[in-house]
């Protein structure tokens, strides 16, 4: 891999903002916002960082080639133009994915067969062999954009995506994704310092989020990437990253978290997946009605918690009632709290009765709403 590249760090709607803050954090260089995510510029050092230390990024892709794309010959040609031996072993395994949009070639399936086409005949031509089809777990992912006429190739850095943190022991019913809960604590305004309330802790993903980023932890640090498997990967990148990673968490033994959850067997995947994380803070778990939440006096904290959606309740004024019940007990005794609130839909949060600022956000394809306050 060369000195500096183009990459592209994908990441679920509505966080692009957290993100480009992300990498402003991690002195990433020309920086960008996009749509779906945000474009830099860096070398082996950087791919490394960005891996290990973006809390809301899913992907952290690295641009090999663009270039109009009128028709079938076009993307062949220029595909079997690209350097592809640099990264990838004859004997290994490749997977190829593709998005396709207000283009003339207009099946992801039949772009995602040529490129493979043009890759393979490539090492046949210059080896004699050819690479397999593999799966997600493939030597060498490629993703091929192609929008307007015009592709762009990218090499996946990143492997399987980066809310696969490591420490999820204990799935619960519906989790949040990792990048999802990291973005919402960041939104939050949390100062990583202040005691941290979820009332509805379900397996515990915004807990996890919260105690690792106050401790400084670097969230990819439990896993590999893919770019490690490439011809070109740069060991020692990879070596110094992780060491600069490991020294800078830090022991958090004041910070108090206080995690609830009506179901005792949810409180259980929350203590498993804390300690599989190897949280420091100590955090304190019950089996409470969150609809019965009792602010503690005085601690002017955070709460923090994503509220049942309602999406396997077949009555929606149940939970508009769940809304309402933990909105007046926040009015009625959350005072000097800051408020960060995961819903599922805009009359959930009108439910709740707060004041505050709405953030839309997205869990996968199903819209979700955030609410931002502090109680006076």
């Amino acid at each position: 891999m060369g000195a500096r590249h183009e990459l592209f760090a994908t990441c679920p709607r509505g966080l692009e903002a957290v993100l480009h803050q992300e990498l402003k954090e991690l002195r990433m260089g020309r920086i960008e916002r996009q749509v779906g995510g945000c474009q830099f510029q860096g070398g082996p050092a950087e791919v490394a960082r960005a891996n290990l230390w973006l809390r809301t990024a899913n992907r952290v892709l690295l641009r090999v080639d663009r270039f109009p794309c009128p028709s079938d010959a076009a993307l062949y040609e220029a595909a079997r133009e690209v350097p592809w031996e640099r990264w990838l072993r004859p004997e290994g395994t490749l997977r190829v994915q593709a998005r396709v949009q207000d283009s003339a070639l207009t099946h992801g399936r039949f772009v995602e067969q040529r490129v493979k086409d043009a890759l393979c005949d490539r090492f046949v031509e210059r080896t004699g062999t050819r690479p397999s089809v593999g799966d997600e777990d493939s030597d060498l992912r490629i993703h091929v954009h192609l929008f307007r006429d015009r592709a762009t190739l990218a090499l996946d850095t990143t492997g399987p995506p980066l809310y696969k943190r490591g420490w999820r022991v204990a799935q619960g019913r519906a989790p949040l994704p990792e990048t999802l809960a990291a973005g919402v604590v960041l939104l939050s305004g949390w100062d990583r310092r202040s005691p941290l309330v979820d009332p509805f802790c379900g397996s515990g993903t915004l807990l996890v989020e919260a105690a690792l980023l106050a401790a400084g932890a670097a969230p990819g640090l439990g896993r590999s990437f893919g770019e490690e498997r490439w011809l070109s990967s740069d060991a020692r990148a990879w070596e110094r990253a992780r060491s600069e990673a490991q020294a800078a968490r830090r022991a958090t033994p004041k910070l108090q978290v206080l995690g609830s959850d009506l179901e005792a067997e949810r409180v259980e995947d929350t203590r498993a997946n804390l300690a599989s994380a190897g949280i420091e803070a100590a955090v304190q778990l019950e089996v409470a009605d969150g609809r019965r939440f009792e602010p503690r006096p005085g601690w002017n904290g955070q709460v923090l918690t994503n509220l049942p959606w309602g999406v396997r309740v077949s009555d929606p004024a149940r939970v508009l009632a769940l809304y309402e019940a933990f909105g007046q007990r926040l009015r009625e005794g959350a005072s000097g709290y800051g408020l960060a609130l995961l819903a599922g839909e805009p009359r959930q949060v009108d439910a709740l009765g707060l004041p505050g600022e709405r953030v839309e956000l997205a869990n996968g394809n199903q819209p979700c709403v955030l609410l931002r306050s502090r109680l006076a």
